[in-house]
């Protein structure tokens, strides 16, 4: 099995390359990619002094178009599995491993790193918090699915949505979104326990206003999707 670690990045010079060293130890046998998306500091330089292959896109594209663009790469080098990992040190790679088994062993499509499932010492902000439980209640609501930890990127994916994921992926928010996506392709979806981190460096993008234009947007985007998708089911009808 052919394992892609990606690792979207923003201005994550002061973290990065402890964070590809970090990875090397755990999960040896990977191969590793940092999206550079644009960074104005040092985060393309630092991932290549740590090993890691690295493409750096011209602007920012945010995290949608960083991650989409790994998902490229893995399809044209032919990967069976891709691991996300931030690049800000939250996403503890000793948990890669434990992720990654389900998969290989065909109980699930997709593996989530959760703070949620079982009791860590992981402490949100409260916006935050507030926001993944919302979360967790809208995906409840639109797919019967119940995940609880819905805004973490720390996931695994198998070779079939690698492949959906280089055509078909939302370029704004994503964590969310791609969750019903999944849902309607019928892909299994899993929750692994995980312990997180605080960011080792830089600054969250994530701000308490930012956190409530989130909720709103990913809410509108997602009702307004179940309702085509509604009509489109009428109309055939």
């Amino acid at each position: 099995m052919r394992v892609l670690i990606i690792i979207p990045a923003y201005n994550e010079e002061v973290s990065i390359g402890a964070v590809i060293t970090r990875i090397k130890l755990c999960v040896p046998e990977a191969d590793i990619i940092v999206i550079n998306d644009g960074s104005s500091d040092n985060t393309s330089s630092k991932a290549q002094d740590a090993g890691a292959i690295v493409i750096d896109l011209p602007f920012n594209l945010g995290i949608g178009g960083a991650m989409q663009t790994g998902y490229k790469y893995a399809v044209q080098n032919n990967y069976d599995i891709a691991v996300q990992v931030d690049g800000d040190g939250q996403h503890d790679p000793s948990y890669i491993k434990a992720l990654i088994q389900p998969v290989v062993e065909n109980n699930a499509d997709m593996t989530i790193g959760s703070r949620f499932v079982s009791k860590t010492d992981y402490r949100s902000p409260f916006m935050r918090r507030t926001g993944i439980l919302f979360f967790s209640a809208l995906i409840n609501l639109l797919t019967g699915q119940k995940v609880k930890d819905t805004t973490s990127g720390f996931r695994v994916v198998n070779k079939n949505i690698i492949k959906f994921f280089a055509e078909n992926y939302p370029t704004d928010y994503p964590e969310v979104d791609v969750l019903v996506r999944l849902h309607k392709k019928n892909f299994r979806v899993k929750e692994i326990p995980v312990e997180m981190h605080e960011r080792q460096g830089g600054k969250s993008s994530i701000t308490a206003v930012r956190s409530i234009y989130y909720m709103v947007k990913v809410s509108l985007s997602l009702f307004i999707d179940a309702i085509r998708s509604a009509d489109s089911k009428t109309m055939e009808e």
